[in-house]
């Protein structure tokens, strides 16, 4: 059996929020360990351009910025680490955590920062798009301000759908917005929102059936309507996934309260877990705002709250 590692602060995952709770746990001399998971940077590895992040005032894409922050880290004495924590056990007062499912390191502190995973419809033509930032996105937040005065399109029928096609609408020549259904799923004050922008096209009955680009972006989408079976091809440059977001939380939920979805909650103005010792930060609990920002926030946040456990542990 291999010997256990004992740490003070463990942070489980990376990303803008991972990777600010090291800068502050290293910096208050907590000797933070940190797990990059299975995603090491998070979902901004998967975008190509990040312009309203401050600090940048021509921008930067996704992948720097996320080696910048891991730099930033290490120059405090972060012990950045790949590998995924595979089982955890919350049980008691030292937290328990086994990576890879063989290294078993016991942590008086855990800052949790998995993160959660954008719902994409899963066609190839789409994952090549994304792969390649040529005009896939589940962030009209985050990249709609490239669409401007573009044709767009995006999937999704809830309210998190809505809400992006009314952004998009601001900034987009035209929306077309795709539902699988004939009725969308969202509130009715937000379906009608929709409903009356005049340069949003609502396409009920709807499935994608390719994204078509033209190798290097995206051109458009061929789709079908489920009901008379006719297909149509749309020309966009922009197709935005909202589908919802799948929080990175499976291996917590025999440990830690989590909502109907999988988000981890914490205890209102802290990023405390119903566990003592155990903190959550970034997209692993907020399914609101999903910023780079609001993420890096929480991160502060939870090396400040796992700092003053322990100074109350050892006082």
């Amino acid at each position: 059996m291999s010997e256990i590692e004992k740490v003070k602060c463990l942070i489980i995952g990376s990303g803008p929020a991972g990777y600010t709770a090291a800068i502050y746990a290293a910096r208050a001399n907590m000797a933070p360990v940190m797990y990059q998971g299975m995603q090491p940077g998070g979902q901004l590895t998967t975008t190509n351009e990040v312009e309203n992040f401050p600090g940048y005032p021509e921008g930067v894409t996704g992948p720097e910025m996320m080696v910048q922050l891991q730099a930033q880290a290490e120059r405090f004495k972060t012990d950045v680490r790949t590998g995924w924590v595979s089982k955890v056990d919350f049980s008691g007062a030292i937290h328990k955590v086994w990576v890879d499912d063989t290294k078993e390191i016991h942590a008086d502190t855990v800052i949790i920062a998995t993160g959660a995973s954008a719902k994409y419809l899963g066609l190839e033509s789409e994952q090549h798009y994304l792969k390649i930032g040529g005009g896939v996105s589940a962030c009209a937040v985050c990249d709609g301000f490239f669409y401007r005065g573009h044709e767009t399109i995006i999937v999704g029928a809830g309210d998190s759908a809505c809400e992006e096609a009314h952004y998009l609408s601001k900034l987009a020549k035209k929306v077309t917005m795709l539902v699988r259904k004939d009725e969308f799923r969202a509130s009715k004050i937000m379906a009608e929102r929709v409903k009356k922008t005049p340069n949003i096209d609502i396409l009920f009955n709807t499935d994608t059936l390719e994204v078509l680009g033209d190798g290097q972006g995206v051109t458009g989408a061929r789709v079908k309507n489920s009901v008379t079976g006719e297909e149509q091809v749309i020309s966009a440059t922009g197709f935005f996934v909202a589908i919802g977001h799948k929080p990175n939380t499976d291996i917590f939920k025999d440990w830690l309260e989590l909502d109907e979805t999988g988000y981890i909650i914490n205890k209102p103005g802290s990023t405390k877990t119903n566990r003592e010792g155990v903190f959550v930060c970034g997209d692993a609990a907020d399914h609101v705002y999903r910023q780079a920002i609001t993420a890096a926030g929480t991160g502060c946040m939870a090396a400040l709250d796992a700092e003053r456990y322990l100074a109350a542990k050892e006082g």
